[in-house]
């Protein structure tokens, strides 16, 4: 029961953004799956600040489904671990795990959306399929390949985002946001149209 007695919607889906914890990870391409879920949070006035299922979580309402959000706390290459946890606990299906992250082979900003699939090489989504398979929807986030291909690609995507790339990416999440109510409403097909 809530403070206005009214009961709490139970837990229907687990959307999730991918991400390194800690100050050094902060605002880094890696990260955009956190930067994503903060956006969503704030917007659905959820607040991800407990510590469960090795992730900061946080219970609330989107679209009229009962949504957890959560931020694994495991480190990217683990993210799975964290996610299963919390489909175990809460009996969810992969189908209704949504699960947001960073994807190079897109421009900056450019979103895609996928009813399910394979990793393509990010260590994060191999995790997830590890633990639940590969039959969740998930969304990609582009953030640009390295110039220079010589440059070490884990240097790449751990490094810090300028203010001008950051805002230019940050300017995408009210779509993100509208893609993940979509979803929600079994509207993926609509989502993929919209913003792939």
């Amino acid at each position: 029961m809530s403070l206005f007695g009214i009961k709490e919607k139970s837990c229907e889906y687990i959307i999730a953004g991918l991400g390194n914890p800690g100050e050094q990870y902060a605002n880094t391409r890696h990260n955009i799956g956190f930067m994503a879920l903060d956006y969503i949070s704030g917007r659905a006035d959820i607040s991800v600040k407990s510590l469960k299922h090795m992730a900061l979580t946080g219970k609330g309402v989107i679209g009229g489904k009962g949504v957890l959000l959560m931020k694994p706390q495991t480190y990217m290459n683990n993210s799975g671990e964290a996610i299963a946890d919390a489909a175990r606990f809460y009996k969810i299906p992969p189908e209704k795990i949504i699960v947001i992250f960073d994807d190079i082979s897109l421009e900056p900003g450019r979103l895609r959306i996928r009813r399910k699939g394979s990793s393509g090489g990010h260590n994060g989504i191999k995790s997830i399929i590890e633990h639940i398979g590969e039959n969740f929807p998930r969304i990609k986030i582009g953030i640009g390949d390295r110039e220079n291909k010589e440059y070490d690609l884990a240097d790449y995507v751990l490094s810090k985002l300028t203010p001008a790339e950051k805002n230019a990416l940050a300017s995408g999440f009210d779509k993100v946001f509208s893609a993940v109510e979509l979803i929600l409403n079994d509207e993926i097909d609509k989502a993929m149209s919209l913003y792939n």
